[in-house]
């Protein structure tokens, strides 16, 4: 189980770990029938990531999002016959009572903002899935389903609540805790099931929320469905689901073996990605490395490298490094990018991915890029990109200098940035956009010129001509301008950058993802702050112990 050590007020002394493996699983039980996957939720109530609380009525910390995260990047890669995925209880009349709220009592507020988002991360990645790699879901809620459980439910195509005269959805942040639905819930309420504002604000100041055919008609569930029929017809739409897909009923799939990496008080050490953390300077250096070779060519040599073909291996191993950071590390407020390595091997690499995208396995490669590299965007950190003799900004690569804050490229003749196709589309960000697209807010005549200087050595004038990059100082400048850069960067307000980052990195335009983001880094985290909310007599704070919250009545 990944583990978090120190006091459950403060998460600076110790370290969590986001890998974990089946055999691990406290929180969740994976079966698989046929082309149906069914993940059961059986939250173990002394098993919390942190000491302190309990997690009763199937709620959730940290340390079950984590299991859930893992499952369903096994059966993405593991399980290629699976076409459709069910999400219950093992627990009799509950589905999920959401995050446990004395976890969210106890709990710094960098820790409360970082499980929402990773938590938000999870589900955002079960629609991508939905949307490009033929995996449905279906919440059959088989219990009162409240709080991160209706959001979780939200993250499903398709929501079946029992009809037991009981159990109900709802969202109960506001009334019992002063908070919003910080995982997504009241965005996607609106902008993904089309819910009336005027029910939808019923909806979200009642505590005991909706049940039955009421849910059904406000729209906040696809079906009711009686006690005695509901086994059954859960089973039949997530068969009638998996028909639909088009990942393969016969392959067999890529094992998912755990990431190596060596941790010490220099940084985290993989082969692909290397972090040097600057403790001094509140910086973290990440080194992603292309490989030695261009690698696997045909669907048969890919499959035999499997989990160790560089663009998932690097991706894994990225995402680890990013998401340890985030949760390890928070005074470390910029992260510099830097690549190493040929730049026609990722070139070369990306060929292959976009000549074999349709094949399930290179799919599922291209969808762990994307959503890795959406994480860079919704980090709450500053981010440059360096652009040196050596380094690889080339293709898949580049994306990270795309998507950081400011790119710096050295003038110099040994410095380019190669673009490949992978840059107009497969890898978009949280907003839906490749983020050329983005930069540029589409303008389709640049895009159009940019895509005739594809696998292009660009320099940097050239570059810096395209809007590819932000500053080319020159050798003399260089080291003096990256360094005022950095320590200007952070002398500034974190909570001022983290607004303005946010604002800025999904300036156009606004989706459902790009909503629920912005709201966690401005909405969720002032509230999360707020004596109403976290106060000695706060809503949160008070919760469970029969006293009622006093609140500030004035409004902000």
């Amino acid at each position: 189980m990944s583990a978090i050590l120190g006091s459950p007020d403060s998460i600076a002394t110790g370290v969590v770990d986001f890998e974990t493996a089946p055999s691990r699983y406290r929180h969740w039980r994976l079966s698989i029938e046929d082309r149906v996957a069914v993940l059961s939720m059986d939250v173990q109530e002394d098993a919390g990531i942190r000491p302190g609380y309990k997690l009763k009525l199937n709620s959730y910390d940290l340390g079950v999002d984590i299991e859930l995260h893992d499952a369903l990047q096994r059966i993405r890669f593991e399980h290629p016959e699976v076409g459709s995925v069910v999400i219950t209880s093992a627990k009799p009349r509950v589905f999920c009572s959401g995050a446990n709220i004395y976890m969210l009592g106890l709990s710094s507020h960098a820790w409360k903002v970082n499980f929402c988002k990773f938590t938000n991360e999870t589900r955002n990645g079960m629609e991508d899935s939905s949307r490009h790699s033929g995996l449905k879901f279906i919440a059959a809620c088989n219990g009162s389903t409240a709080g991160g459980g209706y959001e979780l439910a939200l993250a499903c195509d398709e929501i079946i609540l029992v009809d037991d005269r009981s159990s109900a959805v709802s969202l109960p942040e506001i009334p019992l805790l002063g908070v919003l639905p910080g995982t997504g819930g009241l965005t996607r309420l609106t902008d993904k099931r089309r819910v009336r504002r005027d029910l939808a604000d019923v909806f979200c100041t009642t505590s005991e929320g909706v049940q039955g055919q009421r849910a059904k008609q406000w729209g906040l569930v696809d079906e009711v469905v009686k006690p005695k029929d509901f086994e059954a017809y859960v089973k039949s739409r997530a068969f009638a689901l998996a028909q639909l897909s088009d990942r393969p009923t016969s392959a067999r799939g890529v094992e998912l073996p755990p990431i190596t990496r060596t941790v010490d008080e220099r940084g985290y050490h993989y082969e692909y990605v290397d972090v040097t953390l600057d403790s001094q300077r509140r910086m973290a250096t990440l080194t992603v490395k292309a490989p030695e070779a261009g690698g696997p060519t045909t669907i048969e040599q890919i499959l035999a490298a499997g989990a160790r073909w560089w663009p998932l291996q690097m991706a894994r191993e990225l995402d680890d490094a990013i998401l340890s950071l985030r949760v390890n590390q928070l005074e470390l407020g910029l992260w510099i990018f830097r690549t190493e390595g040929d730049p026609k091997n990722v070139l070369d690499i990306d060929s292959v991915l976009l000549a074999n995208g349709g094949h399930w396995f290179v799919r599922e490669v291209i969808g762990m890029m994307r959503r890795t590299f959406a994480r860079v965007e919704v980090t709450s950190r500053s981010i440059y990109a360096l652009i040196e003799p050596g380094t690889c900004f080339a293709g898949s690569l580049l994306e990270l200098a795309l998507a950081a804050d400011r790119v710096y490229m050295l003038e110099d003749p040994q410095c380019a940035v190669r673009l490949s196709e992978m840059n107009f589309g497969g890898l978009e960000a949280a907003n839906g956009l490749a983020r050329l697209e983005a930069r540029f807010y589409e303008d389709r005549s640049r895009l159009s010129e940019l895509r005739k200087h594809i696998r292009e050595a660009l320099g940097a004038h050239q570059a810096a001509d395209w809007g590819l990059v932000t500053f080319t100082p020159d050798e003399l400048d260089w080291a003096d301008e990256i360094r005022l850069a950095v320590d200007s960067r952070l002398a500034l307000s974190p909570d001022a950058m983290t607004g303005l980052e946010a604002n800025l990195r999904f300036s156009h335009p606004e989706n459902m993802n790009a909503r629920i983001f912005g709201r966690l880094s401005a909405w969720q985290n002032w509230i999360f702050i707020r004596p109403n909310a976290v106060g000695p007599t706060g809503a949160l704070k008070v919760y469970g112990t029969g006293n009622r919250a006093k609140f500030d009545w004035e409004r902000v």
